[in-house]
């Protein structure tokens, strides 16, 4: 029998408490340590950071510094970057994991499915052919082989050297 650990994922399945204020704005100021070292790229108005609770190894985010829920609140400096990033984060992923396709998207809103609702950001979620497997289907969970340290590993050197 094989036994599979991922014990960053406790605090989500179980509904744990979440820190108190934006984890966003706590990861970008450096308030919070394990947020901060989720951070692989700054820019000037915005972020690229993993998302602590992942879909698939490499799931980034881009995040606007600035604590906003519309893209009507971004200014166009920070829609810019925001969009500039994303482009390098997908070079960057394809880069790292060879993705068969990648998944973009803005979700504004709780309704819409935003976890964090009240702080703008866009998902990157690399993907590949067949990687859904029984225990997605069937156990209503994910199997990542890859730690949230050595990802931030592999992608902040990319980031570096990305133009």
């Amino acid at each position: 029998m094989d036994h599979l650990w991922s014990p960053w994922r406790l605090q989500y399945v179980t509904g744990g408490s979440a820190p108190p204020g934006c984890v966003f704005c706590t990861a970008d100021t450096g308030t919070d340590a394990g947020q901060a070292a989720l951070v692989v790229h700054r820019g000037v108005a915005c972020y690229v950071i993993l998302n602590l609770f992942p879909y698939n190894n490499g799931h980034l985010m881009v995040v606007p510094g600035r604590h906003i829920a519309t893209l009507g609140e971004a200014t166009p400096d920070e829609l810019h970057e925001l969009m500039l990033l994303t482009q390098r984060a997908e070079g960057v992923l394809r880069a790292a994991y060879q993705p068969h396709g990648i998944n973009v998207g803005i979700n504004i809103g709780r309704a819409a499915g935003a976890g964090v609702a009240d702080h703008l950001h866009i998902h990157l979620v690399p993907r590949w052919n067949g990687d859904t497997n029984f225990m997605t289907t069937v156990g209503e969970s994910r199997v990542l082989p890859e730690g949230l340290d050595a990802t931030a590993a592999r992608l902040r050197p990319l980031f570096a050297d990305a133009p």
